[in-house]
């Protein structure tokens, strides 16, 4: 069954970007820590981050989010979907209008410009067509920004919520939950590592 996981990675005082974000400072200032897992060598972090993605049948992911993955800071041959585990799976944008051009050109786009809604349904329908061909149970991955996926959890559209809580203080940056309506979890994991602690929760 292909499930709608929001992954995302916070900070100790609930941000997900530092300070000041912006198209030549995506993360903000200071927001690179959040992850520092992505691209840690302790064997926790290695096996959770290649787990995600390799079971993300399609990705959602904002327009904001996309402008700066897309990019010419952004993504490349050795950091992408994954950071080094650089997966293609197919990604689902939500956005107002498409943009002109992809400079990611080998990757799957897809634009969807009436919603949320419709685009984790497109999303689900390509996760469920990638599980089909590769007999593998794929899920749909919302991987941020943080407003999509506090968006998603506000509607009732994601069955899961995978943090990773990065050790820092940001002091301010982009909340993941202000104004967030209220949610009753089911801790399923908890996985400690050198640069993070891993949380995985069922949305009841």
């Amino acid at each position: 069954m292909t499930r709608i996981i929001a992954d995302i990675s916070v900070s100790l005082d609930g941000f997900v970007t530092g300070p000041d974000p912006g198209p030549d400072n995506g993360l903000g200032t200071g927001g690179e820590a959040l992850h520092t897992w992505a691209f840690s060598d302790d064997p926790d972090d290695r096996r959770i981050l290649h787990e995600a993605t390799a079971r993300s049948g399609a990705v959602v992911l904002g327009r904001r989010l996309f402008d700066l993955v897309d990019g010419p800071n952004g993504w490349n041959d050795t950091t992408g979907y994954g950071a080094a585990e650089v997966g293609k799976p197919a990604f689902v944008v939500v956005t107002s209008s498409p943009p002109e051009s992809v400079r990611l050109t080998d990757l799957d786009w897809t634009f969807v410009t009436t919603g949320l809604p419709d685009a984790i349904t497109t999303a689900r329908e390509r996760a469920q067509a990638a599980s089909s061909a590769s007999g593998k149970n794929l899920d749909v991955v919302l991987m941020g920004g943080g407003a999509t996926v506090a968006s998603a959890l506000d509607a009732g559209l994601a069955d899961a919520l995978s943090l990773h809580l990065a050790p820092v203080i940001l002091g301010a940056g982009t909340p993941l939950f202000t104004g967030t309506a209220r949610h009753t979890l089911a801790q399923r994991s908890v996985t400690p590592t050198s640069t993070a602690t891993h949380l995985t929760y069922d949305i009841l």
